[in-house]
């Protein structure tokens, strides 16, 4: 039905005349060598030494905050829940730091 319009006739006899595609060549996959997650942990840390760090601040303030609340320190418990609150803000925001720096630097 849409054939039987002259113009589009045309390009579909151009298209038939020019006979098939030449195939695509597969372009090499990039090889890398197997990193186990010590190396991986590793490298990682060096690319982004604040996250380990911010992530070790939240640990320690959420234990010191729990064994405050145990002994029955309530003032002190409440004080490190929002230390831990704002500890996990640092980390997320060098995460985030993190990301795009590796963005910008792949971009150059």
């Amino acid at each position: 039905r849409g054939l039987r319009q002259p113009g589009r006739a045309a390009l579909v006899t151009l298209a038939m005349a020019a006979g098939q595609p030449p195939p695509l060549e597969p372009s090499p996959l990039p090889t890398f060598a197997e990193e186990g997650f010590g190396e991986k942990f590793m490298r990682k840390t060096r690319e982004n030494p604040l996250v380990p760090l911010g992530c070790l601040c939240t640990v320690g303030v959420l234990a010191y905050g729990l064994i405050s609340f145990k002994k029955g320190n309530t003032r002190r418990s409440q004080l490190m829940m929002r230390a831990r609150v704002v500890a996990q803000g640092f980390t997320f925001a060098a995460l985030l730091g993190g990301m795009v720096a590796t963005a910008i630097k792949s971009r150059q």
